[in-house]
């Protein structure tokens, strides 16, 4: 298994520099017709997806530092796309919430990323595309459980 771990790893590598360059992040925005830093959407979408999110969640699901975050959200929010409410559980923490114009605009991204993978996986046989993220979202999840544990130790 060791050669399929280092197959493994050296994928995810390619991959990851791949979605980290900014055309494939322009690209998305061209297609969609959106007018978004592209350094903003990343977290536009999670909001939509899992908010609301308090920025301390946020910053650690996106990988980035919470100051930054919170700048960005200010951004998202000066733009009319998110809002910050008090946490009902814990009034110290501020949630970003998406809005109308931020679904509007997460949809258009849904649309233009369902032609790019489409036209990506154009060759793909239908099974092998459903296995391929079948796996994937095992790999994420398997990969948070690992991070979650990480931290008591």
């Amino acid at each position: 298994m060791k050669q399929e771990i280092m197959q493994l790893r050296e994928a995810l590598l390619d991959l990851t520099g791949v979605l980290n360059r900014p055309q494939p992040d322009a690209a998305l925005i061209a297609v969609a017709g959106v007018d978004l830093d592209r350094a903003l959407f990343p977290l536009l979408v999670r909001v939509e997806r899992r908010g609301p999110l308090g920025i301390g969640e946020l910053a650690e699901l996106c990988g980035r530092d919470y100051t930054t975050v919170s700048r960005q959200i200010t951004k998202l929010e000066g733009a009319g796309l998110v809002t910050r409410q008090v946490n009902a559980q814990d009034a110290r923490i501020k949630e970003a919430v998406i809005t109308e114009k931020g679904r509007v605009m997460t949809t258009a991204l849904d649309g233009a990323r369902e032609k790019i993978m489409t036209s990506l996986l154009a060759d793909w046989d239908k099974k092998d595309v459903t296995e391929l993220a079948r796996l994937l979202r095992k790999l994420a999840d398997d990969a948070f459980l690992f991070v979650e544990k990480s931290r008591s130790v």
